[in-house]
């Protein structure tokens, strides 16, 4: 007997089901809230160079007003405001009668730090750790070590989570999490908190991978596009969410704090969280399992189900799974096939994760308020999963990946040659392109579990996770190349875009089509393609049949739907 078979006995998507992915929703909407924070604890405030020393200590201002005090202290940059890295070496007092030449008056770096306006950020790193002129590179940089953190945490947590059990890995995930985030929290130096965030992004990813591979195994395959979609709601809540509790809380220190505070409340939840009978079952503990899907059957109303399958009954299941545990990621590469499959979607998922963040940590510009603009970008999120939802029925897997990259691309691209001062229209491009991009990230996910075989289907999405973490880790450093030339970052994301979705088109469509089961499944493709090219003039048709459970599956599809982010 199969899994599915038993599963179905235990209704496969009933109030057990609900039940557990409500539990998840608290853990899972404090994912958006570290993956984004940078947008507020990096942010950086007008500033310039900090000349009270010259107030206190020269007394050569008398009654001179605050802004004539900057007039002849700080050289002016183009748009009128006081120069961010600059100062005069001297006081310049005849520019309050004749600014003429101002440009060729002698200036120097700050001596004495920096004074920032406080009025929308009462602190964050830059003005905790200077993070500016020269070093403001580092702002862009702690998004980097964060997401790096969250790439080697995905290798470390998918090994363990299939070593251990999803349950005990995922308490692990919460106490890491909580634990780092809090002493980065309190960091005393920007290198204590560049570690501590590096692990905090290592320990919060468990969270992600975890928290999707028990709603997937716990539910059946008719249900699973569901919770693909629908299932990332949560996501999408927890962003909208940060624009708020940012807004409200606006010291870094603080921040970091509040949003990691859920996480308390998880773990208090994580008691009524079921072990993966799947998991059970293919290690061999078939009484635990057993117990686990009587209580989903007694929740679901099956009251029957323990008459009809005996724990005995699941030790058939053992050895069905065990045929399936020899491939490893070097099977990806040892066919033509295959191994072009693999470069094709590295290629798409980095062009996914890339552009989603590029768009999403590049929030400023577009004459809004920061907390308006984060909130706006978030909300687009909503309407684009459900678009993407029908649009993946209809359409098919390969035109809405192709579809959403392209005009992802193309509402860069709008951008880079729309003027600023149309700031409206530029803010209505820029959110739908962040609504296309979660779109395409949303696709992604179900595509790629749809597109491999089944035996090196959880290889195959742990591949594609780190090729998307590694966008997602470069994105943030794309962005100090506007010193090179202001519209480069978008040229960059809106080229990336472009041609990833160019590559997506050159993949399969896999709507309505067989689930692969082998890798000669996939090397035959191409046979199985020209014989019905002769056959119908040339005129290929994708194979008619549905969607259908196969053995392994459930266990190798577990990651399809991992946090997009």
């Amino acid at each position: 007997m199969r899994f599915e078979s038993i599963l179905a006995e235990t209704d496969g998507f009933g109030r057990f089901q609900i039940a557990l992915i409500t539990l998840m929703v608290i853990p899972r909407i404090t994912l958006p809230c570290h993956f984004l924070l940078n947008n507020f604890i990096a942010a950086t405030p007008p500033h310039h160079c900090d000349i009270n020393h010259h107030l206190h200590t020269e007394g050569v201002f008398g009654s001179l007003t605050g802004e004539q005090i900057l007039a002849v202290s700080i050289p002016a940059k183009a748009d009128g405001t006081p120069s961010s890295c600059l100062m005069y070496s001297e006081p310049q007092f005849h520019l309050l009668s004749n600014s003429s030449n101002a440009t060729d008056l002698p200036t120097e770096r700050c001596r004495n730090g920096w004074a920032y306006d406080n009025s929308t950020f009462k602190s964050t790193l830059v003005t905790e750790y200077d993070l500016v002129c020269d070093k403001r590179g580092l702002t862009k940089g702690s998004a980097t070590i964060f997401f790096v953190g969250v790439m080697l945490g995905a290798v470390f947590f998918g090994v363990l989570c299939d070593k251990y059990g999803r349950r005990s890995m995922l308490l692990v995930s919460y106490i890491s999490a909580i634990i780092f985030s809090l002493i980065s929290a309190l960091s005393n130096s920007y290198i204590m908190f560049a570690v501590f965030r590096f692990l905090t992004g290592f320990g919060i990813t468990g969270i992600s991978i975890i928290s999707i591979v028990l709603s997937v195994e716990w539910a059946d395959i008719e249900h699973r596009t569901f919770i693909g979609v629908f299932g990332s709601v949560s996501w999408t809540l927890g962003n909208m969410m940060l624009a708020g509790i940012a807004y409200l809380v606006p010291d870094w220190r603080m921040l970091i704090i509040t949003v990691t505070a859920p996480l308390v409340l998880a773990i208090i939840t994580w008691w009524w969280i079921p072990e993966s009978a799947r998991w059970l079952i293919a290690n061999g503990k078939t009484e635990r399992a057993h117990y686990f899907l009587q209580r989903c059957a007694t929740i679901n109303g099956r009251k029957e189900f323990s008459s009809r399958i005996k724990p005995e009954t699941l030790s058939s299941v053992v050895a069905a799974d065990h045929q399936n545990r020899s491939f490893t990621y070097l099977d990806l590469i040892k066919t033509p096939r295959m191994r072009r499959l693999t470069v094709l979607t590295g290629i798409v998922w980095y062009g996914v994760a890339s552009t989603y963040y590029g768009i999403s940590l590049n929030i400023t510009g577009f004459g809004l308020d920061l907390y308006l603009t984060h909130f706006i970008y978030a909300s687009i999120e909503l309407p684009a999963k459900f678009l993407i939802y029908f649009s993946l029925n209809i359409i098919g897997r390969r035109y809405s990946q192709a579809g959403t990259l392209l005009l992802t691309g193309i509402c860069i691209l709008i951008n880079i040659f729309t003027p600023k001062s149309f700031w409206m229209f530029r803010t209505i491009v820029a959110v739908l392109g962040k609504g296309l991009s979660e779109a395409s990230f949303t696709t992604v996910f179900l595509y790629t579990t749809e597109l491999f075989p089944t035996v090196v289907r959880q290889n195959a999405v742990g591949y594609t996770s780190f090729m998307a973490r590694l966008g997602a880790s470069i994105s943030p450093l794309i962005m100090l190349l506007e010193d090179v030339w202001k519209p480069l970052p978008e040229v960059v994301f809106c080229s990336v875009a472009i041609v990833s979705g160019l590559v997506a088109w050159l993949l399969p469509e896999t709507n309505n089509a067989r689930l692969p089961e082998t890798i000669e499944d996939i090397e035959q493709t191409r046979k199985r393609s020209i014989c019905m090219s002769s056959q119908d003039g040339g005129k290929l048709k994708p194979e008619p049949e549905p969607l259908k459970a196969h053995k392994g599956s459930e266990v190798n599809s577990e990651k399809s739907t991992m946090m997009e982010s």
